[in-house]
């Protein structure tokens, strides 16, 4: 009796399987598989149609405020408003800027973008689930897309995404573009194959965000590596950034704690006996 309610169970298991495999139709998703580049020559800012650092974001007068006196920081040495250098996940939507290649894994209710800095993963929920309640925030969000059949051949060929419940702090590149401090940031995205070359992959990318006046959309493109090699990229390591209460201090070449930046204030030894020599 036993054996037989233990093979009814375990055929029961193999034909939900089965129908599982079956309603997962391959033929039906986009081809986005191998590794996935920011185009040569392309720098690591946001909004890549224009130079870096020159007012390419609608910031509202209190935020762009906040990003010349991040400017000026970064041009004394210090690191403004980019909080990465204490190698936190870039988050989104900073993470699509794909500073190191990424892959893509299509799967039957979800999508995952693996990025291969700070390995930042990100689960892109297409089972049409409703937003999930009481989740805690974080760097890369809760994502949930849509498969539209948008060419009308009966196979997918745009992944409609929309990411909310973000933490901070997180800036959109390197020239420290803030986001607002209450991380109600939300980000839309539609990520779909070039007609032309099946070899380029855009995103859409539109930011809704209290530091912005209008949402912001850029458009990011990356090409397709079909034999890639995947080199791991641990910011942790060999990281000369000391940070002390609100300061950035670096360690030298021979160890010593020195400043970032001309002028800097040591930090408080209230916790050393300064007495020694």
């Amino acid at each position: 009796m036993r054996n037989s309610i233990g093979s009814f169970a375990l055929a029961a298991a193999m034909i939900a399987a089965a129908v599982g495999a079956q309603a997962f139709d391959q033929t039906k998703y986009p081809d986005w598989s191998g590794q996935w580049r920011r185009p040569s020559g392309v720098g690591n800012q946001w909004d890549t149609s224009r130079p870096p650092r020159q007012g390419q974001a609608p910031l509202t007068p209190e935020y762009q405020a906040i990003y010349e006196a991040n400017l000026k920081d970064q041009a004394a040495g210090g690191q403004g408003t980019d909080p990465t250098y204490i190698c936190i996940p870039d988050g989104m939507p900073r993470a699509m800027n794909v500073i190191f290649p990424m892959e893509i894994i299509i799967q039957p209710i979800v999508t995952h973008v693996m990025i291969e800095y700070l390995s930042m993963l990100r689960r892109i929920y297409t089972d049409g689930r409703d937003w999930p309640e009481n989740v805690e925030p974080s760097f890369m969000g809760y994502s949930i897309g849509k498969w539209l059949d948008e060419g009308g051949r009966g196979r997918y060929d745009v992944l409609q995404v929309e990411t909310r419940n973000l933490k901070g702090p997180r800036s959109f590149d390197a020239s420290g573009i803030p986001l607002h401090a209450d991380n109600q940031t939300v980000v839309k995205e539609r990520i779909y194959v070039d007609k032309a070359d099946p070899n380029i992959l855009h995103d859409e990318v539109t930011t809704i965000d209290n530091a912005l006046t209008r949402p912001w959309t850029v458009t990011k493109n990356y090409h397709r590596e079909r034999n890639p090699v995947w080199v791991e990229a641990i910011c942790a390591e060999g990281n000369q950034h000391v940070r002390i209460g609100n300061e950035n201090y670096m360690l030298s070449a021979d160890g010593y704690l020195m400043p970032a930046k001309k002028g800097q204030a040591p930090p408080d030894l209230r916790y050393f006996d300064r007495t020694r020599k």
